[in-house]
Order: structure tokens, then sequence, then C-alpha cells
């Protein structure tokens, strides 16, 4: 079984089996990062890498995890930024019991 050094902030250096490591592989930007937990204070680590980086741990045995990004991400926004009124005229429609009924809008018949 092949042994991984990384580094944890709060412990310093540690030693990993590659069954502890995960790379993780974003497929639309190609950023790579590797992420573990800690054997010294069982906190969650994480850190960017470099695609060879995250080849060699792939090849060494640890466990690839490819992943897209939201699409949410990618659509369009129209129409202005929301502001703290905004904000707060939701809360204030949230505290309504038709609240749901407010919110609702129902495309327009047809035919």
């Amino acid at each position: 079984m092949t042994t991984i050094r990384a580094t944890c902030p709060r412990c310093g250096d540690v030693q990993l089996a590659s069954s502890d490591v995960t790379v993780r592989v974003c497929e639309d930007d190609g950023g790579s990062t590797y992420c573990f937990r800690c054997p010294g204070c069982d906190g969650t680590v994480a850190k960017d890498t470099t695609s060879e980086i995250a080849d060699l741990l792939a090849w060494s045995g640890v466990r690839l995890d490819r992943w897209r990004r939201p699409a949410e991400l990618d659509e369009r926004r129209g129409g202005p930024p929301l502001t703290p009124d905004d904000l707060l005229d939701f809360h204030e429609l949230l505290q309504r019991p038709d609240w749901f009924s407010k919110l609702h809008v129902r495309p327009p018949a047809t035919g």
C-alpha cells in the first residue's frame, strides 16, 4: 500500500494511506484538489493541487472524484440586484400565512 505524506494546518506533516485521500477534479475547468481527514486532530483538510500531482495521486491508488459545476452558475441572470429592502420585504411576506399564493405566478391560459 502506498503511503502519502501531506500537511495538516494544525498538526503539520502526517502520513496517510492511499485509501485515506480523495482527489477531486472539476471537469469544467480542470481544477484539482485533494482532501483527507487528519489522523491527528480528525479535522478535514482540502488543498488545491496541480493536475500533475492529482494524476500522480490517482495513479498511486487514491480515490478519484470527477465533478461538474452546477448548471445554475452558467444561467443568465436578469433584473436588478436584490437590495436590503427587497430582503426585508421578502422576510415580511414569509410571515404571512398566504405567502406562497402571493409568490406563485400562474402562466397565462392558452387556447
